[in-house]
């Protein structure tokens, strides 16, 4: 005949059992957003040459206090060399040659700087890749500068935003009230 009862030791392995997954279900919170969040631009131009551009965004308003900041000029000041963006200094990768503002720049990867100023900007390609900041860059390992117009825009863009046009023909970045555009195309052959 069968015993129906059950002991203290198996009664306690079977509430241990039941509650283990409860247990294993506590709640996490999920990861805070970054300050800057890293962004992406890219745009294949033609059959061969795809081009991105990865920068961290940041925002006008200040993440420590939320006042709003004054930029070029200011945050980011005019005359100086600016990793264009926050973090780490922003990439540009060509799979083939390509042409910034009339100017021939060979495929790879290179980290982009500019020197803001009120009325242009002064775009800077450099070979020295995964810098942080701008704080060891080295005019010696400039492969290429190119000077763009700064127009003024009446809307306010809250996020320092790179981006292709439809037509894949300029990389416009925008923040506060400035906007760049810089003409971008596939090398000519020969």
């Amino acid at each position: 005949m069968m015993n129906n009862r059950l002991t203290l030791p198996t009664l306690a392995a079977l509430v241990f059992l039941a509650a283990t997954p409860a247990l294993a279900q506590k709640s996490i919170p999920p990861a805070k957003a970054p300050v800057s969040p890293m962004q992406m631009a890219a745009k294949k131009l033609d059959d061969t040459t795809y081009v991105k551009v990865t920068y961290h965004s940041p925002r006008i308003q200040d993440p420590k206090t939320g006042q709003k900041r004054a930029i070029f000029g200011k945050l980011v000041p005019y005359g100086e060399v600016w990793r264009l963006g926050a973090n780490a200094a922003t990439e540009l990768t060509a799979t083939s040659d390509i042409e910034l503002a009339g100017k021939k720049l060979p495929a790879g990867t290179y980290s982009l700087f500019t020197i803001p100023q009120a009325d242009k900007w002064t775009l800077i390609v450099n070979k020295d890749v995964g810098q942080w900041g701008a704080y060891k860059y080295n005019k010696d390992n400039d492969v290429l500068r190119v000077d763009v117009p700064v127009t003024k825009s009446a809307d306010t863009h809250e996020a320092l935003t790179i981006a292709f046009d439809e037509k894949g023909s300029a990389l416009n970045i925008s923040w506060e009230n400035t906007q760049v555009s810089v003409p971008v195309s596939p090398a000519k052959k020969g």
